[in-house]
């Protein structure tokens, strides 16, 4: 398995990188062609949304790497953009053959905690990100 700090450390970096093309390279290398992340715990007001209409709450996942631009480029412009950033929080943990944890904080410019969460990582044989299950909230 590659270094799982520095896989960290790539995958955070993805969504910190200011430059759209260096980021969009970013993530071809670090993402399998067909490459899923899933938001395991989608914001409450969808959640609510959902319940109101008896509706499980629902999946919310982008799958390869054209929707994963998508994906990070609009998360770099609500928050990275606005002056956050995303570090890692202690050691990335290998959990299974193949896949890592780590938890990451989003920070302001000062280094004030303003959100976190965790994301287990599944990859490929190459070590590319298969599966990212993106946990938010998570301390």
């Amino acid at each position: 398995m590659t270094n799982i700090n520095e896989l960290a450390d790539r995958y955070l970096a993805q969504w910190n990188e200011s430059d759209p093309a260096l980021r969009h390279k970013l993530i071809h290398k670090l993402w399998a062609e067909d490459g899923a992340q899933i938001l395991v715990d989608p914001p409450e007001d969808l959640r609510n949304a959902a319940s109101n209409l008896n509706f499980p709450i629902p999946v919310l996942e982008v799958r390869g790497h054209h929707a994963l631009e998508r994906r990070v480029d609009r998360a770099y412009e609500m928050f990275i953009a606005t002056g956050h950033r995303f570090v890692q929080r202690g050691e990335a943990k290998p959990l299974l053959k193949n896949v890592i944890a780590f938890t990451w904080s989003m920070v302001t410019d000062d280094g004030t905690v303003v959100g976190g969460g965790m994301d287990v990582l599944a990859l490929n044989e190459d070590g590319r990100i298969r599966t990212d299950h993106q946990h938010i909230g998570v301390d």
